[in-house]
């Protein structure tokens, strides 16, 4: 399956956790690279973390920094990205991206799509 594919999301009061899921087909190379994004209403896809798949270096947004982590499991070919602290303004469809590029931040260097997940923090 070359399209990846997102779970994991849900309701979740302020201050709590919620960890995703994406299922993803990698390669191996220098610049491939499994993405995070969100969407929240009315707002731009903004990007949320990144992880290459050769050496798992990994990129954060800086208002999700010590909050959010990216990691994965190579057995089952899954990037998970650990949220906590999580605070309204985390609400968003949550989307799984990969491709090459040497530019993880930007939302036009990705190939493949998943059809997101919806992550609700409430007040």
């Amino acid at each position: 399956q070359v399209q990846p594919v997102e779970s994991g999301g849900g309701l979740v009061q302020t201050g709590g956790s919620l960890r995703l899921s994406c299922a993803a087909k990698v390669r191996a190379d220098s610049t491939y690279t499994v993405a995070w994004f969100r969407q929240a209403p009315g707002k731009d896809r903004e990007f949320v973390a990144a992880m290459r798949s050769n050496n798992a270096s990994t990129l954060l947004r800086n208002s999700v920094k010590g909050r959010f982590t990216i990691f994965r499991d190579n057995e089952k070919n899954i990037v998970y990205l650990q949220m906590n602290s999580l605070q309204p303004e985390d609400t968003a469809v949550y989307y799984c991206a990969t491709g090459r590029t040497l530019r993880p931040e930007l939302r036009t260097a990705y190939e493949y799509w998943g059809r997101g997940t919806q992550v609700t923090v409430s007040s």
